[in-house]
């Protein structure tokens, strides 16, 4: 399993930026998707060597200018930077803020209240180790029948990569598994003994599905976005989902699902049994 997850997000980001995107010529014979190596290190200002080293793993602790200056070329967000910088306070695998504590089953009672507040949007709280650990009345009889509450505690990750119902109710069930491996990846991931049971698990029983994921996916989620669904009753449904952060000490977060167009918000309704309109398209 691949330990160079500052290389394998500073290659993904160089493939993602466009020359237009930083003021040069495409060109008419360019092979490489983005970027290449040689126009990142001379808008950063550094050696092509170096750029190479860094995103094969031979060097992990740049400098806090060169990085800014990477960051800047590679047009990295708010979000990328402070993820940037903390794999390369990572660098060191003896250390990990969770101090090898299990992953939080508990829920408190306010978080508890706050996620029955939800109703009736699908929402569901979840833990760093993919399990799904409370959710909504409207989340039950979304997710029940496709079969992502089954297991005790039922897991995310484990269903997306080893239920043969996951592709069927995932139409995008490609970017979907990026995300779960995204999600996995975004804490200490390796260094976490729990985190890395359930990935040890996965690689062996999903195999190269999951596998190839780790060596190439950035352990940066998408915060939000769109997921289609498909539903044994009620059909495609397209939801919008948002991702709030619990404080450190719970290391949980929330998923909050509403419909993404007037089709769904009209299945949810009947799926809830709400009157039309209880939940209206985002």
């Amino acid at each position: 399993m691949s330990d160079n997850e500052l290389g394998i997000f500073l290659r993904t980001r160089r493939e993602a930026v466009t020359p237009a995107q930083v003021g040069l010529p495409a060109g008419a014979r360019r092979r490489t998707p983005g970027l290449r190596r040689t126009e990142v290190a001379t808008l950063a200002g550094v050696s092509v060597e170096y750029v190479t080293r860094l995103e094969q793993g031979r060097d992990r602790r740049p400098s806090a200018q060169v990085l800014s200056a990477l960051a800047d070329v590679l047009r990295l967000s708010a979000s990328e930077r402070i993820h940037v910088h903390r794999l390369t306070k990572a660098a060191d695998r003896g250390f990990t803020c969770m101090g090898g504590a299990s992953p939080n089953r508990t829920v408190r009672p306010t978080v508890q209240a706050l996620l029955d507040r939800l109703e009736p949007a699908p929402a569901l709280l979840i833990n760093r180790a993919s399990e799904i650990l409370a959710w909504t009345q409207a989340y039950e009889r979304l997710a029940r029948p496709i079969g992502l509450l089954d297991g005790s505690p039922p897991n995310l990750a484990r269903f997306v990569f080893t239920d043969e119902r996951a592709r069927a109710a995932y139409p995008d069930w490609a970017r979907v598994a990026d995300q779960q491996v995204a999600a996995l990846k975004q804490g200490p991931f390796r260094t976490d003994p729990h985190v890395g049971a359930l990935a040890d698990e996965l690689a062996l029983t999903a195999g190269a599905a999951f596998a190839e994921r780790v060596e190439s996916v950035p352990g940066l989620p998408e915060s939000s976005g769109i997921v289609r669904l498909v539903h044994p009753e009620a059909g495609e449904l397209r939801l919008a989902y948002e991702t709030l952060e619990l404080p450190a000490d719970d290391d949980q977060r929330l998923l909050v699902h509403l419909p993404a167009d007037n089709v769904t918000s009209a299945a949810l309704d009947r799926l809830t049994g709400r009157t039309p309109g209880g939940l209206r398209a985002v």
